[in-house]
């Protein structure tokens, strides 16, 4: 174990025991474009991690090059890797110290966040967006040494947990994912008494705004923390209202200072959990927390007296310290016309593979080149909802499916064709007329600020994590790669892919110039006669593989049929699993209503929950 972890559990044994969406961030975007692009070429440590796909994130951004500002630390370069020609230190040097801390704090302050090795990428994103916003002030804990080194090795600032947890993804819930949540009470433990300020952070969230400043406007609060609020309790910037506040404070994004009542939580939530290990860290930080809750401290602040009754606590603001809710279904930041500060990736539904790809569609996640460039090219087209679907009627059941089932239609013809041309499917923007949560609801929440219809995240019907996984062939057919709707708007797409491209026009075979031929009509497009065949697409399109992006105007009748029947066999056992629930009817147990991709091959077929037992099984 490591040393500081070793101190913490000494201590306690010696006594009783989370128009549009991007448009806020797509200007830094743009301003960190040039940053990954320059680290390609950068040369990086020769050493056994440098094979992981992340050695595009060596070279620093140059605002880290300028010097900190008076009166504060001189901090070390970030991205600046070590010589290549230098040794790997001792694990020991990695101990978390005072000294530690003191090298990488400013003005009394340390961000931290930690993970293991299966989370290097949200790591390395967390980082990369601090450091865009010239904050270096952080440090990250390595939860295993193969994370340590990795870091080391890419000049990110590191220390070792001695945790020696597995490499691997925990999962949610998983006993691994309840130790992930002790260390990081452990680590609140250690680190307040070297008397630093401590912004805590879970490794799947990001920053896009320098949250310094508006945490240094409270500096009488022990304790500020994020929430799962999704009905508004403020319509600006201040502190949300704590009496308002129903929903669980969220500890993926709290901040605290080194102050005796902050201890003395810190303390009784460190000896909850190690007495008790199928407590929630989360849920035992909320149990402490509201022991007491008010008065408020005074009339403007928004703090209040909370646990013992003298620690001092505020709730940050649901609709700039986003939730996966917030952010993503309701777009709070937006409708109230204000700045995001934080995106963290709760409420989602796809596990791991469904926060990478929610970060993903809001361009905030750095992945490395290759990423916007993959082998054989890319396949998408422009969605066509009748504004019936979208708009008419009220919005219930009945109309949320019918949309939908529209859209899943198209999408699935698309990655027919993506499948027969071995081109990665770049998904369509998905409307949706109800939310999903996991208990049952009207259609959205009350007082929420959810929009009907509205853009929703992938995960929300879909199973982004199985889309992802590698399914064996033999039963599954070829894997079908996807990226997120907002790929082709991305800044760091690079110019070779922007500028080899291919509009399709689908037209009814027969017409002027609508044939099935590789001849364009005039360049950069195709007409090309709807239902068409396997055949048909595989002879055309082998003339255009080389071509990046092929865009089809519509996938209304583009795809017929394939001639191979045992492909198709395993193309719908596949698609079958591709889908996952709605969620959930009131007044109904179970509550949940099953996707169905072939909803259009079962006559009758009507949005239910399952009647039974026997029923409550997914359309396969």
């Amino acid at each position: 174990m490591g040393g500081w972890r070793n101190a913490v559990q000494e201590a306690a044994a010696s006594k009783p025991l989370f128009l549009t969406i991007y448009t806020t961030i797509i200007v830094g975007i743009v301003a960190t474009s040039f940053y990954v692009f320059s680290a390609i070429y950068s040369p990086s440590a020769s050493t056994s991690t440098q094979s992981i796909s992340t050695s595009w994130l060596s070279s620093p951004p140059l605002s880290q090059n300028k010097a900190s500002q008076p009166g504060s630390n001189q901090l070390k370069t970030i991205w600046q890797a070590p010589p290549s020609n230098s040794k790997m230190p001792p694990l020991e040097s990695f101990k978390l110290t005072k000294e530690l801390v003191g090298e990488r704090a400013k003005d009394n302050v340390i961000i931290v966040t930690f993970g293991n090795f299966a989370f290097m990428d949200f790591i390395l994103t967390w980082v990369k967006h601090l450091t865009d916003l010239d904050v270096s002030n952080l440090l990250v804990g390595a939860m295993d040494t193969k994370l340590l080194e990795a870091l080391y090795w890419k000049g990110v600032p590191v220390f070792d947990m001695g945790s020696h947890m597995s490499t691997i993804d925990v999962g949610w819930g998983s006993p691994t994912f309840h130790k992930m949540g002790r260390e990081k009470v452990l680590l609140i433990n250690a680190i307040l008494p070297f008397g630093y300020e401590l912004l805590m952070c879970d490794t799947d969230m990001v920053w896009l705004k320098d949250p310094l400043p508006y945490l240094a406007q409270y500096p009488d609060a022990d304790i500020l923390t994020s929430s799962d609020q999704v009905v508004p309790t403020v319509v600006d910037d201040r502190l949300a209202d704590w009496k308002q506040v129903g929903a669980a404070y969220n500890i993926g994004i709290f901040h605290w200072r080194s102050t005796e009542p902050a201890i003395k939580l810190a303390k009784e939530w460190k000896d909850m959990l190690l007495a008790d290990d199928k407590i929630w860290d989360q849920n035992g930080f909320n149990e402490l927390a509201r022991k007491q809750t008010g008065p408020a401290i005074d009339d403007d602040s928004g703090l209040f007296y909370a646990f013992d009754g003298t620690l001092k606590l505020g709730i940050l603001p649901e609709s700039i310290f986003c939730s996966g809710h917030t952010y993503f279904v309701q777009a709070m930041y937006e409708q109230l016309r204000l700045e995001p500060y934080a995106l963290h990736t709760t409420f989602q539904y796809g596990g791991t593979e469904g926060k990478r790809h929610r970060l993903r569609e809001a361009m905030v996640f750095y992945d490395p080149p290759e990423y916007y460039d993959a082998p054989g090219g890319f396949l998408s087209f422009k969605p066509s909802i009748p504004k019936s679907l979208l708009l008419d009627g009220e919005h219930n059941l009945e109309s949320h499916f019918s949309l939908i089932n529209y859209q899943m239609k198209q999408i699935r013809s698309a990655l027919a064709i993506a499948s027969l041309l071995n081109r990665t499917l770049v998904m369509p923007p998905l409307w949706c007329r109800l939310d999903r949560l996991w208990f049952s609801h009207p259609g959205v929440l009350e007082g929420s600020m959810t929009r009907q219809p509205f853009l929703c995240p992938l995960d929300h019907v879909f199973e982004v994590n199985v889309m992802l996984k590698d399914l064996p062939q033999e039963e599954f057919g070829p894997a079908i790669n996807i990226r997120e709707y907002s790929f082709l708007n991305n800044p760091l797409l690079p110019q070779q892919v922007k500028e080899s491209w291919l509009d399709v026009q689908l037209c009814q075979e027969g017409t002027e110039d609508c044939h099935a031929s590789s001849n364009t009509s005039r360049p950069g497009l195709l007409r090309f006669p709807k239902n068409s065949t396997e055949e048909m697409f595989k002879t055309v399109f082998s003339s255009f593989k080389d071509v990046k992006v092929i865009q089809f105007s519509s996938m209304q009748g583009a795809f017929y049929s394939f001639t191979d029947k045992t492909r198709e066999e395993k193309f719908t056992n596949r698609l079958k699993r591709y889908v996952g629930i709605w969620c959930c009817v009131e007044n109904h147990t179970p509550g949940h209503i099953y996707y169905d991709m072939y909803w259009d091959e079962k006559p009758g077929w009507k949005p239910a929950p399952p009647q039974t037992p026997e029923e409550d099984h997914p359309p396969f």
